[in-house]
């Protein structure tokens, strides 16, 4: 009842820290600012920058969106609120070193995921170009805000979490549960899938932009098995393990089986005679 008390009380404090974080953007209008960024990549299309109004469907769209904005914006900035809360609930049940090496992985995860949504709103405005041609004759572009909005959001948010995966490599074998030389075998089939969540995440079928991506990826990964490795080596001086200590129980290691020299038997000295009393009992 004790840990149940105290998780409802951190849990409380993150609450108010984010309601906190929430209201200091609306009352600053810091979500105006945040939905201009937005639109930039859509109003660079046309020329001086200004783009056609974006349309508002239903009566509390606009309303509802700003909140939404204000939300996941106030969710941010108070990050290191709600984050400490929920450390100071798991870090007791942690020992020295794993909270070590989970304050190397939250540093980690956060420049990660921000270059992640960085480059997607890079990509964004190319994808716009394409999708939305400006200059098309008897043509308007005119898109409702929220729908476009939250497309440009969601796309940032699948680049950021993409951008997680080489960490969460490494965070396993860190964890003893696969081996570089076993994410090194796996190169081709990660490379392939990088390569179609390229295609399917961009949205331009430029390939230079779908290639960047994928090479983005793909660098990442080699590099979280470069950290693997060091990783393993570093273990098995520690604890004196074999090579073939990680193979799994249906892989065979890979022993010599060359033939060697043998050295020639040394000959058998011949048994000694024994003088029997009877021939049907030695004992007699």
């Amino acid at each position: 009842m004790e840990h149940l008390r105290e998780l409802r009380n951190r849990l409380f404090k993150a609450f108010l820290g984010i309601v906190a974080g929430f209201i200091a953007i609306y009352a600053l209008n810091l979500h105006a600012w945040i939905l201009h960024q937005l639109q930039r990549p859509y109003n660079d299309l046309f020329p001086g920058g200004n783009g056609p109004d974006m349309l508002q469907l239903g009566v509390g769209d606009v309303f509802l969106l700003k909140l939404k904005v204000a939300m996941w914006a106030g969710l941010v900035i108070s990050a290191p609120v709600w984050l400490y809360q929920i450390w100071a609930f798991v870090a007791p049940g942690l020992h020295k070193k794993e909270r070590r090496w989970a304050y190397l992985f939250v540093a980690a995860a956060t420049p990660l995921f921000l270059a992640g949504a960085f480059l997607a709103y890079m990509v964004v405005g190319k994808g716009l170009a394409f999708l939305l041609p400006a200059h098309e004759e008897h043509l308007t572009n005119s898109l409702e805000l929220t729908r476009y909005v939250s497309w440009v959001t969601n796309f940032m948010l699948i680049f950021g979490v993409a951008f997680e995966f080489p960490l969460l490599a490494v965070m396993l074998n860190f964890a003893g549960l696969v081996s570089a030389k076993k994410m090194l075998s796996w190169w081709r089939t990660v490379v392939f899938l990088f390569f179609c969540f390229s295609a399917i995440a961009t949205p331009t079928p430029d390939p230079f932009v779908m290639s960047g991506l994928a090479i983005c990826l793909s660098a990442m990964y080699f590099i979280a098995i470069g950290i693997a490795w060091l990783n393993d080596r570093r273990r098995k001086r520690r604890t004196g393990e074999s090579d073939y200590s990680n193979l799994d129980d249906d892989e065979a290691a890979p022993l010599d089986y060359r033939p060697e020299p043998v050295a020639e038997p040394e000959p058998v000295p011949e048994p000694e005679r024994i003088d029997r009393r009877s021939r049907f009992d030695d004992s007699i």
